[in-house]
């Protein structure tokens, strides 16, 4: 679908299961482990997360800009338009959208690696909370058929994006810093139940 993202997230205990599971079912790695910086812009008044919307400046091995749309369901995915980029510079375009008066409201970092396996990209994220799988593909019956490859439980499918996850966890554990960072997280430790997630591998 152009231009849109069909996605679905678990939380895992296990990410180097998946990852050799992946490897033994033939998949591609597109995307070797890397750290990701996002910057995640919103107006003083947060008028984009009040209309459930995203503006996210994304370092990795290179920068890009990404516009979000409100999510919907469908077929026990979520379904929201994409619209994505690659800029040439990352402190300019920083600076770009600080000059159209947004302001950086987050910043949240991750490990990614990427797997291909037929036409579904599987993405093994380590979050500063707990170890996650992202997929996405073309279609639901795809991404379900990878699920059950994968072994991973249908049901336990998370709706929540990983800044509300974050949002969510700083209420019951009343963390009181903004930025979802590997420093932050450094002398705590998060449970299944912390996040209100329950695992897909076990």
């Amino acid at each position: 679908m152009k231009d849109q993202e069909l996605e679905v997230k678990f939380f895992v205990t296990n990410l180097r299961s998946v990852e050799d599971r992946l490897r033994r079912l033939g998949a591609h790695l597109s995307l070797p482990r890397v750290l990701e910086v996002n910057l995640r812009f919103d107006t003083p008044d947060g008028d984009l997360s009040n209309s459930l919307r995203v503006l996210r400046l994304r370092q990795d091995t290179r920068a890009r800009l990404t516009y979000k749309g409100p999510a919907s369901g469908l077929g026990g995915a979520r379904l929201r338009q994409e619209l994505e980029f690659e800029v040439s510079d990352f402190a300019m375009a920083r600076a770009f959208l600080e000059a159209l008066g947004y302001q950086v409201m987050m910043i949240y970092e991750k490990y990614r690696a990427a797997y291909d396996l037929e036409g579904v990209e599987i993405s093994l994220d380590e979050l500063p909370y707990g170890t996650f799988v992202e997929i996405e593909g073309p279609d639901p019956a795809s991404i379900q058929a990878v699920t059950r490859k994968l072994g991973l439980n249908w049901e336990a499918t998370i709706p929540a994006s990983y800044t509300v996850l974050f949002d969510q966890l700083k209420t019951r554990l009343g963390l009181p810093f903004r930025d979802l960072s590997f420093e932050n997280f450094k002398d705590l430790s998060v449970t299944p139940g912390d996040l209100g997630v329950r695992p897909a591998d076990g």
